[in-house]
């Protein structure tokens, strides 16, 4: 009885285990139950078990021609960093983030929007379109990979104990969601564990970590009592009365509070904002989403937000 009972223990473990490569070499998914919660391991796609793993991953939902589409003229002659971007490496950065809710909280429409949020940023930060470029303004995301003039070295002394400025390195902006600032390059440096502090460049030589450093820069937040972007676009941020009075709701409008705050927020009708909305907005419909879905002004801008914070001379341009 007792071995019968550990044979059924066994093909109980072995069917939870649902395969890890099948014939044709697809990475299955690897479902287990730990404190009696469902955790799941996609493999190079949502590695880690993870709950969030069980849910759809965003390939299921976002695939290379739409990654085509929304970002057409990344590979044209003109385009500064032309062959550089491409699909497979941003699947393979967010490999690190979905585990973790990146695109896989909320069910397949909210991680549809969240991955359009979260490109919309990056199209805006990165884009060579302007009024009359072939396929329009929007077209042209992923043009740059790095500042191509850059004016100053970005080094800022008051960080010259904690994230020292190397001899002859430029912190000028690289990457997916620019980086500037030797702190800033400190910081992200050790959360990757990649020395980007030595050697920024890595950034602009490698997509995948570009791609890497800007979801870091997405999902973490800047300070303790502050919200990540991820955190307020899909709802896990609840505002406090005061974030009430400062007219700071959950959604895109507030991201880009996280991310830039007096930079864009609390501004008005300010172009650099609605650049990003427009990038958002053309990238909803591009994935069939459609910008309908983006919801109201309020939600959708940060016109008349306080800001979360004010920017210090040297963070005023990251």
């Amino acid at each position: 009885m007792e071995a019968k009972w550990c044979f059924l223990a066994t093909m109980a473990l072995l069917a939870m285990l649902v395969g890890v490569v099948n014939g044709d070499g697809e990475v299955k998914t690897i479902v287990k139950i730990v404190k009696g919660k469902k955790v799941c391991d996609k493999g190079w796609e949502c590695k880690g078990l993870s709950a969030y793993c069980c849910n759809q991953t965003i390939s299921d939902f976002f695939q290379t021609y739409q990654f085509e589409n929304l970002f057409s003229k990344r590979n044209t002659p003109v385009a500064h960093a032309s062959g550089f971007w491409d699909y497979h490496s941003f699947i393979t950065a967010a490999a690190e983030y979905q585990p973790h809710g990146f695109g896989t909280t909320g069910g397949k429409f909210m991680g549809q929007k969240e991955v359009a949020a979260f490109l919309g940023h990056v199209g805006s930060k990165t884009s060579c379109g302007y009024g009359v470029a072939t396929g329009g303004p929007l077209a042209w995301g992923l043009c740059y990979n790095k500042e191509m003039s850059p004016s100053q070295t970005y080094c800022d002394d008051y960080y010259k104990y904690t994230y020292p400025c190397t001899p002859g390195v430029s912190y000028h902006g690289r990457g997916a969601l620019p980086l500037y600032w030797n702190y800033n390059y400190g910081k992200t440096g050790e959360a990757l564990k990649i020395d980007l502090l030595n050697h920024p460049e890595h950034i602009e030589n490698n997509a995948t970590l570009a791609f890497q450093a800007a979801m870091w820069k997405w999902m973490t937040p800047e300070k303790k009592h502050l919200p990540s972007a991820h955190d307020v676009f899909v709802g896990k941020w609840k505002p406090t009365k005061n974030d009430t009075l400062a007219k700071r709701v959950p959604g895109f409008g507030t991201t880009m509070n996280v991310l830039y705050g007096d930079q864009v927020c609390g501004k008005g009708d300010d172009e650099s904002m609605n650049n990003i909305v427009s990038h958002y907005l053309y990238y909803l419909d591009l994935m069939g989403v459609g910008r309908e879905e983006a919801g109201s002004h309020e939600v959708l801008s940060c016109a008349e937000q306080l800001p979360f914070s004010q920017a210090s001379a040297s963070a005023s341009s990251s």
